[in-house]
């Protein structure tokens, strides 16, 4: 028995752990006697496991995205295959959050969630979601009066690399910059030079990746106490008041993953959608249960190079940059909710004004980070750029969560797919899987 047990795939104890999170979860939210023992075991247990998963992957993903990034550019070497890897990338992000948001534009405009929802169930939800969507309003900082390119050097260019990841939720995109910067430097120099930096980085991502096959063997405990923990809190029955919303969400999102997504890896990787998905399906129960494409991407990395064979310099690179510039779900759900929000207010968006929601949601998708409800500042930008109150925030506060644990995934998936892309259009032969390396 303890043999099978242990012998039992990783993917498989992170789904017996998410769906026993879900079921205690959901008895605990609806049975009065349960709910003051369980709000107990999720204060002193479950949130505090889950946070440890979290914290530990988060504490990783900063020394392995500048391990992994410099010495896959410095591994590629040849500078015109470095620009090409690198458009590939950004021209796929671009393309997919493009697609998704118009996706979830025509949900929204078609379904009419915001038409549908009962005005007391919507004054009730601001109510008591009320104080947090202040809380989030005051917190998103206004848009600066400040030229468009100038706004794009500042988000992508550090001036102090050091000061952008000394916060608590470190400047991805300014660590990217850094490491690529560094990773062309290396590039630029002879080998004999530098071999030894490239070699210190290289057993620094090794040793990070160890302590990372640690941290995993945690991840169904921790799936199972951060599930627990958000339907304990919430329950069912706001998902079933929201039905019209979480439902336009979720089939924009399904339409993207298994339609746009399988169509890609068919006709671009050659590779089959079922073969892609049950490769991939570690990552995707990862990134579902941590709403967080930054500590997915650890997962992420291993299974690009071991499950879908694709080359570790490509693999580290257009997976580490699409951890944050490749959004696609973020994107598609930052649309349909100012459409939602807008129609529950009684705003009709004219055509202009919705052709802005999705050049807003296309940034957000490229620029919102990569952490649980990253996006929820995006989302009260657009509102006020289109002159919806953001108050009206509060009325998805209560399920943003669950949304959000969907939406990673498809973001997960999606970085994954675009890096089977980008090597496939490189020559590899995708779908062959690596071994492993054996522990010594």
């Amino acid at each position: 028995m303890r043999h099978n047990a242990a012998a039992m795939p990783l993917h498989t104890r992170i789904l017996i752990g998410l769906a026993l999170g879900a079921l205690f979860g959901a008895f605990a939210h609806e049975i009065r006697v349960l709910q003051a023992p369980a709000s107990w075991f999720a204060l002193q247990f479950a949130a505090p496991v889950g946070q440890l998963f979290l914290n530990l992957l988060l504490m990783l993903v900063v020394p392995l995205v500048f391990a992994s990034l410099v010495v896959g550019v410095a591994g590629i070497g040849d500078l015109r295959r470095l620009g090409r890897v690198g458009a590939k990338s950004f021209v796929f992000s671009i393309v997919m959050s493009a697609i998704s948001v118009v996706i979830g534009i025509a949900l929204a405009n078609g379904i009419a969630p915001g038409h549908r929802l009962d005005a007391d169930v919507a004054a009730a939800l601001r109510e008591v979601h009320g104080a947090a969507a202040a809380t989030q309003v005051a917190s998103a900082a206004p848009p600066a009066a400040v030229a468009p390119l100038a706004q794009i050097v500042d988000a992508l260019i550090p001036k102090n690399p050091i000061a952008s990841l000394a916060t608590p939720n470190p400047n991805m995109l300014h660590l990217m910059a850094f490491a690529l910067a560094i990773g062309l430097g290396a590039a630029l120099v002879p080998r004999a030079r530098s071999a030894s930096f490239i070699a210190a980085l290289e057993g620094l991502s090794e040793i990070v990746a160890r302590l990372i096959e640690l941290v995993m063997k945690l991840a169904p405990l921790a799936v199972f106490c951060l599930v627990f923990n958000n339907v304990q809190m919430f329950g069912v029955g706001l998902l079933v008041s929201l039905g019209w919303f979480v439902g336009t969400v979720l089939l924009g999102l399904g339409l993207h993953l298994f339609g746009v997504y399988s169509a890609i890896v068919w006709w671009f990787a050659r590779i089959t959608p079922l073969a892609f998905f049950r490769a991939i399906r570690t990552a995707m129960l990862t990134a579902f249960s941590t709403s967080s494409s930054s500590a997915t991407l650890p997962t992420s990395l291993r299974i690009g190079e071991e499950a879908l064979g694709i080359p570790r310099e490509i693999n580290t690179f257009v997976l580490t940059v699409g951890a944050t510039a490749n959004q696609n779900g973020t994107a598609l759900y930052e649309g349909i909710t100012v459409l939602f929000l807008a129609q529950l207010a009684g705003i009709e968006l004219t055509l202009a004004q919705q052709l802005m929601v999705v050049y807003l949601a296309i940034l957000g998708g490229i620029g919102t980070a990569g952490v649980p409800a990253g996006s929820i500042p995006f989302v009260i930008a657009i509102l006020a750029s289109v002159g919806i109150d953001p108050a009206l925030i509060a009325v998805v506060l209560g399920v943003d969560r669950i949304l959000d644990m969907c939406r990673t995934t498809l973001n997960v998936s999606g970085d994954l797919a675009a890096a089977a892309y980008v090597a496939r259009s490189e020559g590899y032969a995708i779908g062959m899987p690596r071994p492993a390396p054996v522990p010594e």
